[in-house]
């Protein structure tokens, strides 16, 4: 077993059940218990505290495969000595948040986010947050090698319902921003339906939305369930945004809230089933980060419209840095940017993953979603809702992302010399390329040749080029991917350009 292959940017990732397409399965009892093992030896060197004094809250999402490897990470735990605080079924950011509660020393989330069914992962914490790439790296190493620390007893296993405290949290603070008449109830007479596509995320229709007094009669998909059978779990689904808007449309509902598997990410449906996602989700959070931060900088992924840049500047009287794709990357972006000195309220890529520094910088869907009702209420008070929030954002006529994956081996070797390829290409045609892109190449074009840029960049995890191309024409996009299709004409080596 290579335990390399499971890295994916900050988590671990593999198959946790047999399937036809993807073989054997690779996240088994005994990998599992290794990377447990490597947990413990990093927690060792980086906590300074040996396994048989660490406290673990251990929480995973609706997969079917998620009871068993939180066994397995029990077994391993507790057979050196460890504590292991048993959650349950539990989003991934609360994880972070039992650190911060409970309290305990580290957090291991059982989940793959929006991946398919058979497939799990795990995520740690830390009081510092979420472990980045190369701590995971380090951590399989140690599991490749074997690493262990030595037996101990005393090792325990009990129940913990932190859940329920994290749903309290969140209760507490609708209470306390709205600061309505009736304290307790803020949300009488608001209707609010909640897809949770069957994951982990209907604990805020019951333990959120239904104590403060909103009507949540039309949610659906709230109970857990690891095959997904109604859709993906995933805000950037369009069939699971399709379903989330005929939720709200047949239910009547005054807002539609809709989380990926484990609820770090959120996207949302107005009242006449509108999406907002994407773009139009980074400017309402924006626009709430930046009440508290006038003229602070919101960054950004790199694929993020015109539009949205001209709404944060002009609108907002913000300061957009447009960064890279990952949302690790994002954050640790806004948080560098922070030690530096300069304000910056909002980490967030189009994604739906948000994180707010007041919330400790941790991407939680349902902790966006939180300050999104907080601030529609505070606009029904002016008599407007979030449609009017937005009205300002200009939006492109024509959008589209196109994948055009790299065949040969060493795929980023070959994605990063595609690239220079298209950037010396680009200057030869006098194209406009960004002078402030962080990730790839970006290039603008004006009215008449398109209209709009294109994004050519190499994929933070796959052997993928995806190029993302807006317009503000009709049939702007497809002038443009005409030029982009010349150049890949003559620079197509170990690319499958069908796409194009």
């Amino acid at each position: 077993m290579d335990y390399k292959k499971l890295k994916s940017g900050t988590d671990i990732r593999g198959t946790a059940m047999e399937t036809e397409a993807e073989g054997p399965v690779q996240l088994t009892d005994p990998v599992v218990e290794a990377i447990a093992r490597g947990f413990l030896c990093w927690c060792a060197k980086r906590l300074g505290k040996p396994a048989s004094r660490l406290q673990i809250a251990l929480g995973r999402d609706s997969r079917l495969s998620g009871p068993r490897i939180l066994e397995a990470l029990c077994r391993a735990f507790t057979a050196h000595g460890a504590q292991c605080l048993d959650c349950g079924l539990a989003s991934t950011p609360s994880m972070f948040m039992a650190v911060l509660d409970l309290p305990c020393d580290c957090a291991v989330q059982v989940t793959a986010s929006h991946h398919p069914c058979h497939r799990n992962g795990l995520k740690f914490f830390t009081k510092e947050g979420g472990l980045d790439g190369p701590d995971v790296g380090e951590i399989l190493e140690m599991a490749q090698q074997g690493a262990s620390p030595e037996e101990a007893p005393g090792g325990a296993r009990k129940a913990c319902a932190h859940m329920d405290q994290y749903a309290a949290h969140l209760r507490e603070i609708i209470k306390t921003g709205i600061g309505a008449a009736d304290y307790e109830h803020p949300l009488a007479g608001f209707k609010i339906a909640v897809d949770a596509g069957n994951g982990a995320g209907g604990f805020y229709a019951s333990q959120v939305l239904a104590p403060l007094g909103a009507d949540v009669s039309g949610s659906q998909f709230l109970d857990p369930d690891g095959r997904f059978p109604n859709h993906i779990p995933n805000p950037e689904n369009a069939a699971a945004m399709e379903s989330a808007s005929r939720m709200v449309v047949e239910s009547g509902a005054d807002l539609g809230l809709i989380f990926d598997t484990d609820v770090d990410r959120a996207g949302v449906v107005d009242r006449q089933g509108r999406e907002i996602n994407r773009n139009r989700l980074v400017a309402i959070a924006s626009a709430i980060a930046l009440e508290k931060a006038p003229g602070g900088t919101v960054v950004t992924d790199s694929i993020t419209s015109d539009g949205l840049h001209h709404y944060i500047e002009a609108t907002l009287g913000g300061v957009h840095r447009r960064f890279q794709r990952g949302y690790k990357n994002v954050i640790n972006e806004a948080q560098r940017l922070n030690a530096l000195g300069v304000d910056c309220p909002l980490a967030m890529e189009t994604s739906g993953h948000a994180a707010l520094r007041e919330n400790h910088f941790l991407d939680d869907g349902a902790y966006l979603v939180t300050k999104i009702l907080i601030k529609m209420a505070a606009l029904k008070q002016e008599g407007k809702d979030l449609e009017d929030l937005l009205a300002p954002l200009e939006e492109p006529v024509e959008a589209v992302e196109v994948r055009v994956p790299i065949v040969e081996e060493d795929f980023r070797a070959r994605g990063s010399q595609v690239i220079g390829e298209l950037e010396a290409y680009a200057k030869a045609q006098g194209w406009a390329i960004a002078p402030d892109n962080f990730e790839g190449i970006r290039v603008s074009f004006p009215a008449g040749e398109g209209e709009g840029w294109f994004l050519v960049r190499l994929s933070v995890h796959d052997p993928i080029l995806p190029i993302n191309v807006e317009s503000n024409a009709a049939g702007g996009a497809a002038v443009i991917r005409e030029k982009l299709r010349a150049f890949f004409t003559a620079h197509n080596q170990g690319l499958d350009c069908g796409a194009l």
